[in-house]
C-alpha cells in the first residue's frame, strides 16, 4: 500500500511543469505524452486547457474529466497519431523515445511551448531506468531543440526526491 505522501507525489505534477504552466496560452490545447494515469492531463484540464492525453494504455483516463481527450496509441511502433497537428504546449516526463524529438518540436504553434522532463545518465546508480536507450545523453535535450526552439531554462541533475534521479529538464518556446 503506498503511503500517503507517496500516493500524493504520484499524483501531484511535476514542480518544473507546474513552473512554466504560466507560459502556455490561456485555454490553449496541450499534449501530454505517455500520459501514463493521466497526472499531467487531468491537472492541466483543471486550469482550463484542452488536453489530448496520449499513451499506449489510456486506461488510467477510463473516465476522463471534461477537457480531456484520451488516446490510445503505439508511441514506438506505429505512425504519430496527430499527424499535421499543432499545440500551445506538449510535456513530456519520465519518458524517452529519441525519434519523438523532432516531431515534438515540429508539434508546436508558434509560441508553443516544450515542456520535458526525464531521466539522464548517471540515473543507473539509483535505479531504473538504466539503460542508457532509456537515458538522456549530457545536454541532449539542448541539442534537440538547438536552432529551433528558445530555450527558457534547462537543468541537468540529481534530485534527491521524490526519489534519487538524475534528471534533464528543458522549457523551450517556438518564437
Amino acid at each position: 500500500m503506498l503511503s500517503d505522501s507517496t500516493r500524493h507525489s504520484e499524483l501531484a505534477p511535476s514542480p518544473w511543469v507546474e513552473r512554466f504552466v504560466p507560459w502556455i496560452r490561456p485555454g490553449g490545447r496541450v499534449l501530454d505524452v505517455a500520459c501514463g494515469a493521466g497526472r499531467h492531463a487531468r491537472w492541466l484540464a483543471r486550469l482550463g486547457f484542452e488536453v489530448d492525453a496520449v499513451d499506449r494504455d489510456v486506461s488510467g483516463l477510463a473516465d476522463p474529466p471534461p477537457g480531456v481527450e484520451p488516446r490510445e496509441a503505439d508511441l514506438e511502433g506505429a505512425p504519430w497519431p496527430y499527424p499535421g497537428a499543432r499545440f500551445d504546449a506538449i510535456v513530456v516526463t519520465n519518458y524517452l523515445h529519441r525519434p519523438l524529438l523532432a516531431l515534438l518540436v515540429d508539434s508546436l504553434e508558434p509560441g508553443g511551448l516544450l515542456l520535458y522532463e526525464t531521466f539522464a545518465a548517471g540515473n543507473e546508480r539509483f535505479g531504473k531506468p538504466s539503460n542508457p536507450d532509456f537515458l538522456l545523453r549530457p545536454g541532449e535535450l539542448l541539442d534537440a531543440v538547438r536552432g529551433r526552439l528558445r530555450v527558457l531554462a534547462f537543468e541537468d541533475l540529481t534530485v534527491a526526491g521524490p526519489r534519487p534521479a538524475c534528471l534533464q529538464r528543458i522549457a523551450a518556446r517556438r518564437e
